[in-house]
């Protein structure tokens, strides 16, 4: 489910990427837009980062980006992808 506007797309997700603070050392991720959480979360809790309908992450994503609900579902998964991967390699 790429979407029409991909180079766009693929543009907010290193935005994102970015913009995502990642403390190796305390075992923190610091986000770039609003979560459910406080700004940051455990690396422990990463999983428990599911953005829904109520979740401020489609909204910042409509607002700041102008994004579909699809687009936004396609760029929490690659978003996703990358902090996890990110996180396992350890830099």
């Amino acid at each position: 489910m790429y979407m029409e506007n991909n180079k766009y797309i693929d543009k907010v997700i290193g935005s994102l990427v970015r913009g995502t603070n990642i403390d190796y050392d305390k075992e923190e991720i610091q986000f770039p837009f609003p979560s459910q959480h406080p700004n940051s979360c455990r690396f422990s809790s990463l999983s428990l980062l599911r953005p829904t309908y109520r979740s401020p992450f489609p909204k910042y994503c409509k607002n700041t980006f102008g994004l579909t609900d699809d687009e936004i579902k396609y760029v929490w998964d690659q978003y996703g992808k990358i902090l996890i991967n990110k996180i396992e390699k350890g830099r």
